[in-house]
């Protein structure tokens, strides 16, 4: 058995700095089947920085203060999930929650079968550099703790974060 306060798990963000409250607690568990992040979302801040799918994971977010918007698949359809409703995305769907409210959002995100990510498993839709078009990118993770992504209509690589 393994217990953690969720405000004595150390903060870690994304490299590309679109949240500034970021806990990994099933790392702070030692899980290894089930990830679960906590999150607390500043108005303009999002859980991940842009729309995107994961090949290995699905992923519930529970919503418990705030009101997140999510945009779902590649047309951006949104759906706002308010305090005390869950979302779930199933593998390969593409998605993207974030705050465009003026209170902060305060959620769990949950996912399975993995409690890490297999970068090379999710891919990002993000404008190319080199078509200006907003294409599938796949997703790598540097050494230097940066994100690798590579167009994969002319496989144009560019590094971020």
């Amino acid at each position: 058995m393994e217990k953690v306060a969720i405000d004595e798990v150390d903060i870690q963000t994304s490299p590309l700095g679109v949240h500034s409250v970021r806990r990994p607690v099933s790392q702070a568990l030692g899980t290894t089947d089930f990830a679960m992040n906590y999150f607390e979302l500043e108005p303009g801040e999002s859980f991940s920085g842009g729309l995107h799918a994961h090949g290995d994971q699905e992923e519930v977010f529970h919503i418990q203060e705030g009101t997140a918007t999510f945009e779902v698949g590649r047309e951006r359809e949104r759906e706002e999930v308010e305090a005390g409703e869950v979302i779930r995305f199933e593998r390969g769907e593409f998605q993207e929650g974030k705050n465009e409210s003026e209170d902060t959002v305060v959620g769990f995100a949950l996912g399975a079968p993995k409690a890490g990510h297999d970068f090379e498993e999710i891919e990002s839709m993000i404008p190319c550099q080199e078509c200006g078009e907003e294409t599938v990118h796949g997703l790598e993770l540097t050494d230097e703790g940066a994100f690798r992504m590579t167009c994969a209509e002319c496989e144009t690589s560019f590094t971020m974060g």
